[in-house]
């Protein structure tokens, strides 16, 4: 074989230096995004107001519901998966669907979204992360949207595919005309033409609707980053959580995402609760999805048994397992024997060990007499069935705390 050095002299060896952002030195008022200020703050105060104000209906409940599912599923099922991950191919009615779905949520442009995504996932819990979680919950929660991105403190994402498609850029186009169709009028309009409630539609189906699936994607960004498990690995700060999935529609199960982020499912255990998944899996069935993409299982539960493994040993490493053997002092059976016999230490011999069995005597399960009729004695064929299968619990306890030496045999 070629050596380390002969493979330099023909493969290049890049290196690679991530350069820290420069500093932000603009004052806040100048950074701060006032449509996104203006949005994210005027919308509760017009939810409550409503809420307030205006009797809510069961048909306008229902209504609300629904379309707080539709347009969930256009940013989870379109913006997330297809579109940000390309975990699944989407025929052009569903992706027309997902394209007007995601306006109904009023979370920016597919490619807006998807671009920044693409940055989050490349550059996680650091400084080029559009949404840091190191920066704390509320700065990835909110705080982020509130103040205007400086393009070169963040991180760079290929997004040249979103870029070259027309559904893509016609939506990027078309976003305020699309917002204010799907996003208000919409709602605001089936509630009103169809059982007429016009406040109702407006106040509950459109801005508390939106309201409260912001808030829920932003979960993703925020609460999937803080509270849940490492399950696959803890080198980041995404984790499994099946609160935050309640939350934001299948989106929950953080950790899964961020090291499968490529696989169209967050959820893959039968009780976990990710309806993004089977909406996706349905459209598969009828022919309008289709390459579903999954990582390879046996990696999958690779990951999560070194997370176990990983987990057991900080568990193990809070328990006490005695002195270690290869600190044992080593006694010839002369020297254990004259231990015994001259010194009247309460010694025996168990596989090859040496155990002071006197602070057990009071205690031992079956008798003192058993006890002492074993020291000075090899009494292994005993302790393991010749009078007394002895359960593991025994073994810990004696390595643990009666073991003193071990026996040299000639």
């Amino acid at each position: 074989m070629a050596s380390d050095t002969m493979a330099s002299v023909f493969i290049e060896r890049p290196t690679f230096k991530r350069e820290k952002p420069p500093p932000e030195t603009r004052p806040l008022l100048e950074r701060l995004h006032w449509v996104h200020v203006i949005l994210l703050s005027t919308t509760p105060l017009l939810a409550l107001y409503g809420f307030l104000t205006t009797t809510l209906t069961m048909k306008t409940l229902l209504w609300a519901v629904v379309y707080y599912m539709f347009a969930g599923m256009g940013i989870t099922a379109g913006y997330h998966r297809l579109w940000a991950h390309t975990s699944y191919s989407a025929r052009y009615p569903l992706q027309v669907f997902l394209a007007c779905a995601g306006s109904a949520a009023v979370q920016g442009s597919i490619f807006w979204w998807s671009r920044d995504h693409r940055v989050h996932h490349r550059y996680t819990d650091t400084p080029s992360d559009p949404y840091d979680a190191i920066q704390g919950f509320w700065h990835c929660h909110i705080g982020w949207m509130l103040v205007k991105k400086d393009r070169r403190r963040l991180g760079y994402a290929d997004t040249s595919d979103l870029k070259t498609n027309p559904l893509v850029r016609w939506q990027h186009k078309y976003y305020p005309l699309l917002v204010l169709t799907f996003g208000v009028l919409v709602p605001t309009a089936v509630a009103g033409v169809f059982w007429n409630d016009w406040r109702g539609g407006f106040f509950y189906a459109t801005i508390l609707r939106m309201v409260l699936l912001h808030h829920a994607t932003f979960c993703v960004n925020s609460l999937a980053h803080t509270i849940g498990r490492h399950t696959y690995d803890d080198v980041q700060t995404a984790r499994d959580s099946w609160i935050t999935a309640v939350v934001t529609m299948g989106e929950g199960y953080h950790n899964f995402h961020h090291q499968f982020p490529n696989d169209y499912r967050n959820a893959i255990r039968f009780y976990q609760y990710d309806p993004t998944k089977w909406f996706i899996r349905t459209m598969a069935t009828f022919g309008l999805a289709y390459d579903l993409k999954t990582f390879p299982a046996n990696e999958i539960e690779k990951g999560f048994i070194q997370m176990r493994m990983q987990e057991l040993e900080k568990k193990r490493t809070k328990l006490v397992f005695g002195t270690p053997v290869a600190k044992l002092p080593v006694y010839t059976e002369q020297e254990f024997l004259d231990q015994v016999k001259v010194y009247n230490k309460q010694w025996m011999v168990i596989e090859g060990y040496i155990y002071d069995v006197k602070p057990f005597m009071n205690d031992h399960p079956g008798g003192k007499a058993l006890l002492k009729g074993g020291v000075g004695k090899d009494m292994t064929e005993a302790f393991n069935g010749g009078v007394y299968n002895h359960h593991n619990s025994a073994r810990n306890l004696m390595n643990n705390s009666l073991r003193i030496g071990v026996l040299q045999r000639l």
